[in-house]
């Protein structure tokens, strides 16, 4: 077996939960295997859900340095940047600030928050030079990752420490104040592997200046980030049938956030930070052990860490000499503590299952959000089984159920089955259908966020806790095709779907209170939604020079609500069409070079955020590979959005063109 299938191999055993039959042919066959869908390692067509897969070739075209600029390549995503170093993301419409009906998975671990439901991108301890590939199983998928497998599963697989051996360093320098540094370090030999990285990212979000708004929100608006982070991973082959994967990660940001407002007479009393403080941190345990040539397990055990802080203020005396001054203490402490168990089991050549447990601590303290001192916990349990069996060569079923205690919503079951339908060699049909449940973040629960005066008295309320909230509720229905020309060395991945989501949980108008602001706001259960659509994506590689991607989406939103809001918005949440390439292209000489482009439609982000106006984004990079002195060399200069400035989320967030360039050395 050649060495480089050996360690992407020994990589995604230790990486997911999913070992039992990844062999060589796998990752030797152009289908890709993934493994995120039902914990079983299976190749595309093979899967119960559709699935993109962003592999190491489309992550270092595409030229982007975030992570979650990598959603853009998944058909029906939305991305944009909000403020205050966060990300929004949507599928299908209904993103908010927090994207909140997300599993996202770094290696297993959940890094989905249990405060706002947001994932802190920014603050992620993950580079993504040591990002394998990522996994997005496009819908629904709580019958193997649990409740906030709502709308889809984003899994991220690092690389395992044997893929990067030796030194490497890797340099970022560009407009918009961009730079980045990332250094790492591959050591050990024959049963344990090690890899350190260190990194430290910079950047400026938006063109400061923004004069087409009203006097109230002209001003210098700035969003700039210094973020710092070391992470390491370690893997031990114990025996030749155990072994344990090790991890670590610690970040800080410097942020900066908001609005410079230095008129006297317009002052800015939404207490909008210019400094802000966060830190992550975590630990990650895996011990695998294969008894059999058809049993095998895997314990896993994490803790994670999220500290934010940044204080504000606002002298409010120009309204009243009698209010004085208000602040607001946003200090967030977030910890989750988890430990899971899985067993994957072979019984005969057609049937194959795997089942396991979990159980999850996660604990939120934030005086400003919750009105108190005290810590908020809570404990959630899990169980989980899923079945493949192969009645006949052509017929492929499978089923499966999660089985869940959460700390708010009591005790539910998500339950799916699907069946693959071969109609000739390379061509599936794909009929699934599979119910999820989102259960309620901390805040949607029992959010009372207050503002205080100087002297520590209650100056105002923003949010009171709900009435008790049902759990979001989704029926989702596919039909799904999966092609394969092998002799064009074309992908196809098509797909129709209808969802009905009950019990919609959004932000709406509670009674009136006495405040000097016109509202305040409670989460409620609002009504119901529904989701039609189609999307398909294709992967051609004709030659080992031409690399091409591409995916479209129409998506039909409808409501029932009954907030006048949400009614009027949700149904535009969505950009009725969108679609998304990536080309590369290898010239010759170690000269590459590759094209992204990305038309969205016009689109109303929920809650915070504005409706942002129909764009096209184009990137271009071009780059080149060579040896120096013994070391891998390569250069390359990207250009990001290189038409007409457009927005992100907000109207105030003008994303404008802008280049950078980047350095790295391998030895």
């Amino acid at each position: 077996m050649p060495e480089r299938v050996l360690l992407l191999a020994g990589a995604l055993a230790c990486a997911h939960p999913a070992w039992a039959a990844v062999t060589e042919a796998d990752f030797l066959d152009e289908m890709p295997v993934v493994l995120s869908v039902s914990r079983l390692s299976q190749p595309l067509n093979e899967a119960p859900a559709a699935v993109t897969v962003i592999d190491r070739d489309m992550i270092r075209a595409s030229g982007f340095r975030d992570i979650p600029d990598l959603l853009r390549l998944v058909p029906g995503f939305s991305v944009a940047y909000t403020r205050d170093n966060t990300w929004a993301a949507g599928y299908h419409g209904l993103g908010d600030a927090y994207s909140r009906r997300f599993q996202v998975l770094v290696d297993g671990r959940s890094i989905y928050s249990p405060h706002y439901g947001a994932v802190y991108w920014t603050d992620l301890p993950l580079s993504i030079d040591d990002i394998e590939r990522i996994e997005v199983v496009r819908g629904p998928n709580a019958a193997i990752h649990g409740a906030n497998a709502f709308a889809a599963v984003i899994n991220i697989i690092t690389k395992a420490a044997a893929q990067v051996p030796g030194e490497s360093v890797s340099l970022q320098l560009g407009e918009q104040d961009m730079r980045g540094l990332t250094v790492r370090h591959g050591g050990g030999d024959g049963a344990l592997r090690y890899r350190l990285t260190a990194s430290a990212q910079q950047r400026d979000r938006f063109e400061r200046d923004v004069t087409h708004k009203t006097a109230w929100d002209n001003g210098d608006y700035f969003e700039a980030s210094k973020t710092t982070f070391v992470n390491g991973r370690m893997d031990w082959q114990v025996s030749p049938d155990s072994d344990v994967m090790a991890q670590f990660g610690l970040s800080q940001g410097n942020w900066n956030a908001g609005r410079r407002v230095d008129d006297p007479a317009n002052p800015d009393p939404l207490l909008e930070p210019r400094e802000q403080d966060s830190r992550a941190q975590y630990v990650q345990l895996a011990y695998h052990k294969v008894e059999s040539a058809h049993r095998e397990w895997r314990v896993q055990v994490y803790h994670s860490r999220n500290r934010f802080n940044a204080d504000a203020q606002a002298d409010l005396t120009f309204l009243n000499p009698a209010y004085g001054v208000v602040s607001a203490n946003q200090y967030v402490l977030q910890t989750r503590s988890n430990i899971e168990l899985q067993v994957n089991e072979q019984w005969s050549p057609g049937l194959r299952g795997v089942w396991g447990g979990e159980v999850r601590q996660e604990t939120v303290n934030s005086p400003q959000s919750y009105n108190s001192g005290k810590t908020l916990s809570g404990v959630l349990a899990r169980a989980f089984g899923n079945l493949e069996w192969r009645p006949d060569e052509r017929v492929l079923l499978q089923g499966g159920a999660m089985l869940e205690h959460h700390y708010f919503m009591g005790t539910d079951i998500s339950p799916r089955a699907a069946a693959n339908f071969t109609l000739t060699p390379g061509h599936v049909i794909r009929l699934g259908v599979s119910r999820a449940y989102r259960s309620p973040t901390f805040f949607e629960e029992k959010g009372n966020q207050v503002l205080l005066w100087e002297s520590g008295a209650l100056a105002d309320t923003a949010t009171v806790p709900s009435q008790g909230l049902a759990p979001e509720r989704v029926l989702s229905r596919e039909i799904g095709y999966v092609g394969h020309w092998r002799s064009l060395h074309l992908e196809l991945d098509m797909r129709l779907y209808r969802d009905r989501i009950n019990d919609f949980i959004g932000q709406i108008r509670a009674p009136d209170d006495v405040s000097f602001k016109p509202k305040v706001f409670t989460f409620a259960n609002i009504g119901s939604i529904d989701a039609r659509g189609g999307e398909l994506q294709l992967r051609w590689r004709p030659s080992q020079a031409l690399d091409l991607s591409a995916h479209y989406a129409r998506v039909f939103l409808s409501t029932d609500t009954a907030d006048k809001n949400f009614k009027r918005d949700i149904p535009v949440s969505a950009p009725r069409n969108s679609w998304g390439l990536l080309a590369s292209y290898r010239l010759g000489n170690g000269w590459e070079t590759s094209v992204f482009a990305q038309r969205n439609g016009t689109q109303k982000w929920l809650t915070e955020g504005d409706i942002t106006e129909a764009f096209i984004r184009v990137d271009a990079r071009l780059a080149r590979r060579w040896k120096w002195q013994g070391r891998e060399v390569e250069a390359a200069v990207v250009g990001q959005n290189l038409g007409k400035d457009y927005q992100e989320f907000r109207d105030t967030n003008v994303f404008s063109r802008r280049v950078y360039g980047s350095l790295s050395l391998a030895w």
